[in-house]
């Protein structure tokens, strides 16, 4: 009786409504992009960035924008930070974190030919591409996995 009841007053109410109580009870989730750039050799693209814990070396990415579509945001970000342009770009690796909340989507990228990559941003220290058996060795086990599965063809797994 109840749930009729409370099914029958939700549909009754104005849109506004619904979305406002949708917006209380659903998580929330910050989504990122990340980026595994090769060259035309087949050459990882990592940045030393500022901010990231640890020894800084990671995966280009970083936060959409409200209404940004995550290719749109990843290409933003790459020319933001290092001023770098795609040629082409797939989709290969999506997961949620539970701590922080976090939606993850990853591309694997080709750079345009002639692009030169190089710290624009406060927030990069230095910019390095390297053969995928000699990453640095301070890479964190994640990203080495994600850029493994990348080279790969995709994630192996789900997450």
């Amino acid at each position: 009786m109840w749930k009729k009841l409370l099914g029958t007053l939700w549909r009754g109410s104005p849109g506004r409504v619904r979305r406002w109580g949708v917006w209380l009870v659903e998580p929330r989730f910050m989504v990122t992009v990340g980026a595994i750039v090769l060259d035309d050799e087949g050459r990882v693209l990592l940045l030393q960035h500022e901010f990231r814990t640890g020894s800084g070396w990671g995966i280009p990415g970083g936060f959409l924008e409200r209404g940004e579509q995550p290719l749109e945001g990843l290409r933003r970000e790459l020319r933001e930070e290092i001023g770098v342009e795609l040629d082409a770009a797939e989709l290969v690796h999506v997961r949620t974190l539970r701590h922080p909340q976090q939606v993850e989507i990853h591309f694997r990228c080709r750079v345009r030919a002639g692009a030169s990559a190089r710290p624009r941003s406060m927030e990069i220290n230095r910019v390095g591409w390297f053969e995928a058996d000699a990453l640095p060795s301070e890479l964190s086990r994640d990203q080495r996995r994600i850029i493994a599965d990348a080279l790969a063809g995709g994630a192996k797994r789900a997450e």
